[in-house]
């Protein structure tokens, strides 16, 4: 009674055979950082020192770290609750519900089959399903969560049966779903029940630590895969891997301490490099003849695009791309797929002989997460929208909401926003400094946005959905849009904490509020 393993096709399968994306390492190879992690340590941020561009060179020449790190898929266990009764004289002898024989298991099981097998083919999100396991007994249970070590999630289809089969779920420490049915097949026991008899524990309020309301869905598939793709961004958030160029840093003297929050609640794995050692590296690098020549050849292809306009140096577009060659070789000997820059707004100028905004542009457009200011207030939640939405992140400096509209703006906005189409664009100074190149990306109007606003403390984001109604050319960071909302103004006044706000195209409100319900920060959503 099991169904044939189930493989999101467009992303690899990682979860389930052992190793992290990261690299080639086999499934018994573990790292010191991957160590603390597993035995939830919270890891400082770590120096990466000694580095020379040859060596990082050298490197890229071997392994070619050209592609930025997949998502890694969320690995699915579906289990199927039953019971199958059996007739006594003048007495109750059956439970509500439509599966009473092991043949009407047998159905049901390639009944879960066939829905899971179709979800996967349709995500827009990796997604790994294992077989299925009907199981009538916690020993069953124990036993099926015993065999799939790799999963994420217990999806449990509650057809009938006790409730310890759900406490064995519970206590496995993986992410519980409950799938009810209704009227999608044959009506299920626990569709009566669930919530007095198993979420209230007999009570009048919820019981079952780490499970509510939120975690049970009814017939539905869609609702199955979005609260699936929330925790698939959960996962690929947690523990992320990020370089912090000049070092960890939060904005304003409420952010001092973001680096520690978002190394005990993000599990963040933050490797710092000094500038020192970075104008080394662009010092040696410019002295290349080859990666000048590479740097010069990729930003012509850049520029010729016909949706591309020019309205900065050339020479500044040419030392982005230099620039985004030597994060690149960072962020692969550090086995990161996250870089952030601090002191962007000066330091690194004299430097790189350019800004970084075009820098991060093209890093968010490759599949990699890039932030400027090296402010992890926001970064954890640039990391999680990304994660859940697929799709780049902008992180923008928020104005004050007016008349159902708010302008946000930066000067480092990823093209590719829907995660596939580059957006036109024109390359300009960076504004504050009127040096270097900074896209001013054309961002489409009509286009719906979700945007998340964390808080200084780590105890609250606040979510709003919006449309973008203009791209404006005001004199403030280039990549700039007026976005409407529909809560009131004083509601978004009075609940915005923090300072930068994230952005991503599509609705994916209730995934993230799902997602954050898994952790120990608050979700509100105005409007």
């Amino acid at each position: 009674m099991a169904s044939n393993h189930v493989h999101k096709g467009d992303e690899p399968p990682h979860g389930c055979c052992g190793c992290d994306g990261h690299g080639s390492a086999g499934p018994d190879a573990i790292g010191r950082r991957d160590f603390l992690k597993a035995s939830g340590v919270a890891l400082g941020a770590v120096a990466l020192t000694g580095l020379t561009y040859e060596a990082l060179a050298a490197e890229a020449r071997v392994t070619q770290p050209a592609a930025a790190p997949a998502r890694k898929p969320l690995v699915v266990k579906p289990i199927l609750t039953y019971s199958t009764p059996r007739r006594r004289p003048q007495t109750s002898w059956r439970n509500w519900g439509g599966i009473e024989t092991q043949q009407d298991a047998e159905g049901e099981v390639q009944r879960i089959t066939a829905e899971l097998k179709k979800l996967c083919a349709e995500a827009d999100f990796p997604v790994t399903v294992l077989d299925v396991s009907a199981v009538r007994s916690t020993a069953e249970a124990d036993k099926a969560l015993a065999d799939a070590p790799q999963a994420d999630t217990v999806v449990v289809y509650a057809a009938g049966g006790g409730s310890g089969v759900f406490d064995a779920a519970v206590k496995s420490g993986k992410q519980v779903i409950f799938f009810l049915r209704h009227r999608s097949g044959p009506v299920y026991l626990w569709y009566e029940i669930i919530s007095p008899r198993y979420l209230r524990r007999h009570t009048d309020k919820l019981a079952v630590p780490g499970v509510d309301n939120r975690d049970v869905v009814v017939d539905s598939m869609a609702e199955l895969t979005w609260r699936l793709r929330g925790l698939c961004g959960l996962k690929n958030a947690m523990g992320t891997r990020i370089v912090a160029i000049g070092g960890a840093s939060g904005w304003g003297p409420s952010g001092r301490k973001a680096p520690e929050h978002s190394r005990e609640k993000w599990k963040l794995d933050i490797s710092t490099v000094a500038y020192p050692e970075l104008g080394k590296l662009i010092k040696s690098a410019m002295a290349d003849d080859a990666a000048m020549s590479d740097a010069r050849r990729r930003a012509a292809a850049y520029m010729d695009d016909k949706s591309v306009e020019l309205k900065t140096g050339k020479a500044f577009v040419e030392n982005a791309f230099l620039l985004e060659r030597i994060f690149r070789q960072i962020m692969a000997r550090a086995e990161a797929g996250a870089i952030t820059v601090n002191s962007c707004m000066g330091t690194i100028m004299p430097i790189s002989k350019t800004t970084a905004c075009l820098t991060l542009s093209l890093l968010n457009d490759a599949g990699y997460l890039a932030f400027c200011e090296s402010d992890f207030v926001v970064i954890p939640s640039g990391i999680l929208l990304a994660s859940i939405s697929g799709r780049p992140q902008f992180l923008n400096d928020p104005t004050y909401p007016h008349d159902g509209v708010i302008t946000l703006a930066h000067c480092s906005a990823p093209r590719r926003m829907n995660g596939r189409d580059l957006e036109p664009v024109k390359l300009l100074t960076h504004f504050e400094s009127d040096y270097g190149a900074a896209p001013k990306v054309e961002m489409r109007k009509g286009q719906k946005v979700t945007m998340v606003i964390p808080d200084f403390a780590f105890e609250k984001w606040i979510g709003l959905g919006g449309e973008i109604i203009d791209s404006p050319f005001l004199p403030i960071c280039r990549s700039q849009i007026d976005v409407a909302y529909k809560a009131s103004d004083a509601a978004v006044a009075d609940a915005m904490p923090g300072f930068h706000w994230e952005l991503v195209y599509g609705d994916y409100l209730r995934e993230t509020g799902y997602a954050l319900g898994k952790t120990a920060i608050g979700w509100q959503v105005l409007g």
